[in-house]
């Protein structure tokens, strides 16, 4: 379904809410104890609303403008002055949606600045410089193409779990990932040859943090990547990389993938994606264009082959095997090499109901009266959820695992997020529609509940506070642990403990209480397993099983020949 249907309903969801009353805007001041020495100048920061200590919008590398544009990130330059880290950065060039704009710019339009490798830093207020403090470095999800470091305020849980939390930005869409020859003319750096340049401005960002985290109260020895959706995928991608080996120690993928496009198809077209960059540089700048006057295009012919006729973008790069920074065969490959994957400690997990925050608004799934959603048939939406939901977890967890621990590693933990106890307004249910879905997790790792603006008001409620905050409170503190010691632990001893991974598919599974958790749990996912369950799936009839079939594969065509062998289903 097309996430502009999904974005609008969320919003006209958030009207049932009781509005808040006004509140004063918080506007930062800058503390005189908040100075910090970077290696680029003086950075000075603010307390924040909940107490933190934070400083916004800190420039890690120089802006890839003009000549720079597809280059490997070059280092920040320094400074004279005092730079006053009050207020957020400007979000790297990206198509608005709902959620990116909060309402106050129409959906479709191109926003941002190239000028945006920057980060957000958060720490206990009364950390100090040379405090050895683990150091957590949050990749935001967004498909790879919107979203921002601001979205995501680090400071409870920095404050909570005494650790700095480091918030990155880095560039998307084609801007971040972009294959074609022309781009790879007269490098002058090897990596100015690649196609994943988002993964090398987070290879920048970590090299910044190795630079000047020590003056902020971190360790540079103890440096975990965390990331959601888009951002545990580049994870992945870190871990398969030569050049992010040894800049950070710990990593967390929440929700990601492992799925990379070799180049000739990046280049030349015959994957998932309708534009490839041959064709996408044609768009912009004609056949015979070189590197020089394909970055001087604007920014709006960089992004215009990828926009549909509504102006959102509909074909989008993907993870590119370019032989720089990631190897032919991509993350997997990597994976069943031994030497070829980070070898850091490693948590992986997934929701629940990954796919109920795309599937909520299907008009053949759930009805829509104004605000008002709910379901027409509670199995075949369960169903139509619960299968790419597993196919989902195969690919972020168990395939990725299964493949470390055949090659001797153990370091390795999984977990499953099942909250699903979100507010309900008239006939709308959230927890039967949302659940525990793509993203959930979110506010409960940084214990701060905001998620879709307004509608959180909806999903979070008094009811569901109580349970809520405790779980939160566990979850930052395994994820904390983690950062500390490089095993998930539970500082308040209250929680199970979390055994490493095995081939039954051991993992963590997070709920409150209330819904049975937290508790350790064995589920082992494959391919056929997931085929063969909903062929036999006696909820739904024969084309709701084909229906399910087909979303599956049109994503993933490599199912096709999993679900041949167990559904007959009729040919296109």
């Amino acid at each position: 379904m097309h996430i502009r249907n999904l974005l609008l309903g969320l919003t006209a969801l958030a009207v049932t809410a009781c509005s808040g009353g006004d509140q004063m805007a918080f506007e930062p001041v800058l503390a005189e104890d908040l100075v910090r020495a970077t290696r680029q100048g003086e950075v000075a920061g603010f307390e924040t609303e909940t107490g933190a200590a934070a400083w916004m919008a800190v420039p890690y590398a120089a802006p890839p403008v003009g000549a720079m544009r597809w280059r490997a990130p070059r280092p920040a330059e320094t400074r004279s002055t005092r730079f006053d880290a009050l207020t957020a950065g400007a979000v790297c060039p990206q198509i608005t949606n709902t959620l990116s704009t909060g309402g106050e710019t129409g959906i479709g339009e191109l926003i941002g600045s190239e000028d945006c490798l920057t980060l957000d830093i958060y720490a206990p207020r009364n950390a100090q410089p040379g405090a050895d403090l683990p150091v957590m470095m949050w990749i935001h999800g967004g498909g790879n193409i919107w979203g921002s470091s601001s979205a995501y305020d680090g400071s409870a849980l920095a404050n909570q779990q005494d650790v700095i939390i480091v918030s990155v930005q880095y560039r998307l869409g084609p801007l971040g990932f972009l294959a074609h020859p022309a781009l790879r003319e007269e490098p002058v750096l090897p990596e100015d040859a690649a196609a994943n340049f988002a993964l090398l401005d987070l290879v920048a960002a970590l090299q910044w943090i190795q630079e000047n985290i020590e003056a902020f109260g971190g360790d540079t020895g103890r440096v975990t990547v965390f990331g959601e959706s888009a951002g545990a995928y580049n994870i992945a991608g870190l871990m398969a990389m030569p050049q992010a080996r040894g800049l950070f120690h710990r990593a967390i993928m929440q929700s990601g993938g492992t799925a990379s496009v070799p180049l000739a198809i990046a280049e030349q077209g015959g994957g998932t994606d309708a534009v490839a960059g041959l064709a996408a540089a044609n768009a912009m700048a004609g056949p015979d264009a070189d590197g020089t006057a394909l970055r001087a295009v604007s920014l709006e012919t960089v992004f215009s082959p990828y926009r549909d006729e509504a102006g959102e973008l509909t074909s989008l790069p993907r993870m590119i095997e370019d032989g720089v920074t990631l190897r032919d065969g991509g993350i997997l490959a990597a994976a069943e090499d031994p030497d070829g994957f980070a070898p850091v400690p490693l948590i992986t997990g997934s929701n629940r109901d990954e796919m109920k925050l795309y599937l909520v608004f299907d008009p053949q799934l759930t009805r829509r009266l104004g605000p008002l959603v709910w379901l027409r048939h509670r199995d075949a939406y369960e169903a139509s959820v619960e299968y790419p939901s597993r196919n989902w977890r195969f690919n972020a967890v168990d395939g990725l695992l299964n493949r470390l621990a055949a090659h001797g590693r153990s370091d390795i933990w999984s977990y499953r997020f099942d909250w699903d106890e979100g507010g309900s307004v008239l006939v709308t249910d959230t927890g039967a529609l949302l659940g525990a879905s793509h993203a959930m997790e979110i506010p409960f790792v940084f214990d701060h509940f905001e998620l879709f603006g307004s509608f959180d008001r909806v999903l979070f409620n008094d009811r569901n506070e109580d349970g809520r905050l405790e779980l939160a409170d566990l979850m930052g503190a395994y994820w904390a642990s983690f950062a500390s010691s490089g095993e998930p632990g539970d500082a308040f001893g209250t929680g199970p403990g979390w055994p490493q991974w095995t081939d039954t598919g051991t993992a963590l599974r997070f709920d409150t209480r209330e819904g049975g958790g937290p508790e350790v749990i064995s589920r082992s996912e494959s391919l056929v397993g997931i085929a063969t369950d909903l062929a036999a799936d006696d909820r739904i009839n024969d084309a709701q099983r084909c229906r399910i079939a087909a979303l599956m594969i049109d994503g993933q065509p490599a199912l096709s020949d999993v679900f041949d062998g167990v559904l007959d289903c009729p040919a296109d």
